[in-house]
């Protein structure tokens, strides 16, 4: 299992954990502003505004981004949710943010479950075979 796999399943999982306790709806930290997805969750490595700017391009989910989108201010905003190739940022420009977190919450469950399979057959790619022999009891002489 490569470390990417790993790092990129634990992110999943703990934004799928901070949407589902409402983290997106809390207005705490910027209440004069809407919440961004990705970049306002504990997955953004920008989140604490006390520490130094980081590029995007060192962010877990920038492999989900499509390759003409990664150079992008935001380039999570473009991560596809959906068949139709919705993204964050198509939903800010003509959805709502409760059209967005039902979308975001299909595509997180969905990606998680498809990096765990992946996981799984790195895991079962990288044990060694085993070879079960039957004796017959005979001697060769």
């Amino acid at each position: 299992m490569t470390n990417d796999t790993r790092k990129l399943l634990t992110a999943l999982k703990k934004e799928l954990e901070f949407l589902e306790k409402g983290g997106y709806r809390s207005t705490a930290r910027a209440p004069w502003r809407p919440k961004f997805v990705f970049q306002d969750s504990p997955t953004c490595l920008n989140c604490d505004p006390t520490l130094a700017p980081r590029p995007c391009s060192e962010c877990i989910l920038t492999q989900l981004v499509p390759e003409d989108m990664q150079r992008k201010k935001f380039p999570c905003r473009y991560i596809p949710l959906n068949e139709r190739g919705e993204t964050i940022d198509s939903f800010y420009r003509f959805g709502t943010q409760e059209e967005l977190e039902p979308e975001l919450r299909r595509w997180l469950k969905a990606t998680i479950e498809r990096v765990e399979k992946q996981k799984a057959k790195e895991q079962l790619a990288a044990e060694p075979a085993e070879i079960h022999v039957r004796a017959t009891g005979r001697l060769i002489e």
